[in-house]
């Protein structure tokens, strides 16, 4: 690490150690999901057919506004408890975990009746294939039941992530991902394919997952007891008073995000619904990368917030955008410029029509994942208002023109992804860095500059993706990776030697592992 200022040093050392381990974990957690995730499609394809896979992610969307309310208290929760934590304070450390658990087991017994409503409904909600009506009620009942129990153990995870043990968090999440994939495999060859046990092998793996949560957070951390004689009101009034903002962005995150799939499907049926759910899957693997990446510096920025290091909090997250821009850069650019033999490998020549479609929800990535950085600055310090009343906003004008823009152009599910693309890169290009300026009271372009590089870099990979691709006339397998791999060796040598400064060398290193570090060192 370069020399830096004596409380990057604290900072540093406090966390260095676990740093590699965390993001050693974060990349398995990661390659395990985008395997399942790139597997899993060609598979559901096959064996259920398009229309009905895409009622999957479908699924999953609509979960995400069931769900709201314990999603955002546990946002509010990990802000608490890792700042009481952090700080020793384990008095206060019992009260907001006992508040958060018994406040959200209260909460998700109320939203039990509305999950039955909204699972009974959803045939007749959405457009569902014939004779699938029942799989249906019970994928629906299955994926919403096993999101709300990995909610309610998000009390016990937080701790896990309150230490700095993303990668045992990580373990919590493989558990999930391993057990839901495993018995969707192994139910679909004992009873064939059915989409009511994807909701149950749905349920199963969130149970699984929740049990290793409370055993691994007992381990790490034994200062916490459950006991109703902690709860305490108080506490509940700062929760929710955080919750309730988070709770409104939380809303217009999801009609940036999740509600694309929804206007599809009600718009022009089931099987533009499953095509669209195609191209999307990229989508939803790149933001899961990225939420691998910026979720290792979460913990440091709060925890540099509880310890007032704010001079290495702004040092260390404008680095991180401009490392996040230039990291999401290759695959989006190549994902952009390689998607028609992408789509060929993956899931079959049948499917190259989606490219235009898959470049489109792909490419404003470029912008919207480069600032995940940034979000954290606003839970840490408690300023969540006002972004939570923009992306509120925001995101009713994106439904708005989601809808408005096919119907009004004839530009069919590519006037629905054009709607994201648009407003969500505004907010994110100017609001998002902006506001942490604010908060953070340093000059308005500071984090601006830092996503730049990315921007461009993402540009000039696409280009260079597709021409290459155009230009080898090799089976589409071989040209994906020999451009693939080409691209990316020039690439990351070009990033290393002339694209960063020493601090930002020395924070990447800081999360290599020690046997890594010393070959590249």
């Amino acid at each position: 690490m370069p020399s830096t200022t004596s409380a990057t040093d604290q900072t540093t050392r406090g966390f260095a150690a676990q740093l590699p381990r965390n993001l050693a974990a974060n990349i398995a957690y990661f390659l395990v999901n985008i395997v399942i995730g790139i597997l899993l499609v060609p598979y559901f394809i096959d064996t259920l057919g398009v229309a009905a896979y895409g009622l999957i992610p479908l699924a999953t969307s609509i979960t995400g506004y069931v769900a709201i309310v314990v999603q955002s208290l546990n946002t509010a929760v990990t802000r608490f408890l890792t700042v009481d934590l952090q700080r020793g304070d384990y008095a206060a450390a019992n009260k907001t975990f006992n508040t958060s658990l018994f406040g959200l087991t209260a909460v998700i017994l109320l939203m039990i009746p509305v999950i039955l409503v909204v699972a009974y409904f959803a045939p007749s909600i959405f457009n569902v294939p014939a004779g699938q009506e029942t799989g249906a009620v019970l994928l629906f009942l299955g994926v919403s039941a096993g999101f709300l129990i990995r909610s309610w153990s998000g009390n016990f995870t937080v701790q896990l992530f309150a230490y700095n043990r993303l990668d045992l968090q990580n373990l919590v999440n493989l558990t999930n991902l391993i057990v839901q994939t495993g018995l969707i495999v192994l139910l679909f060859t004992l009873f064939g394919p059915d989409l009511a046990l994807i909701g149950g092998a749905y349920l199963a793996g969130a149970v699984m997952a929740s049990g290793v949560a409370i055993v691994l957070a007992r381990r790490v951390c034994p200062h916490l007891r459950i006991s109703i004689r902690s709860f305490d009101r108080r506490r509940v009034r700062d929760l929710c008073g955080m919750g309730w903002w988070v709770v409104i962005d939380q809303i217009g995150s999801l009609l940036f995000l999740q509600i694309d799939l929804i206007v599809v499907n009600l718009l022009f049926g089931e099987t533009p619904a499953g095509e669209y759910a195609i191209a999307l899957q990229w989508v939803i693997l790149l933001r899961a990368v990225a939420g691998v990446l910026s979720g290792v510096l979460t913990p440091t920025i709060l925890s540099c917030y509880a310890r007032n290091q704010t001079e290495t909090l702004i040092r260390v997250t404008k680095s991180a955008v401009k490392l996040m821009g230039l990291a999401m850069a290759l695959p989006i650019g190549l994902v952009c410029g390689l998607a028609p033999l992408l789509l060929t490998v993956w899931v079959g020549e049948e499917f190259t029509f989606l490219a235009p479609l898959m470049a489109l929800l792909t490419v404003h990535l470029a912008v919207n994942l480069a600032v995940l950085p940034l979000f954290p600055i606003n839970v840490a310090y408690n300023r969540v208002r006002v972004p939570g009343i923009v992306t509120f906003f925001m995101g009713i004008g994106n439904f708005g023109l989601a809808v408005a823009l096919p119907l009004l152009t004839g530009l069919g599910y590519y006037g629905v992804a054009a709607a994201a693309a648009i407003v969500l890169t505004l907010k994110n290009a100017i609001f998002t860095p902006w506001y942490a300026t604010r908060v953070l009271g340093v000059g308005a372009h500071t984090f601006t500059r830092s996503m730049l590089p990315g921007i461009v870099a993402t540009g000039l990979i696409g280009v260079a993706a597709a021409t290459l691709g155009g230009i080898l006339q090799l089976p589409a397998l071989v040209t994906l990776v020999v451009a693939g791999a080409g691209i990316a060796l020039v690439y990351l040598a070009a990033v290393w030697v002339l694209g960063l400064n020493g601090f930002e060398r020395g924070l990447f290193e800081s999360y290599l592992p020690p046997a890594l570090r010393r070959i590249i060192i």
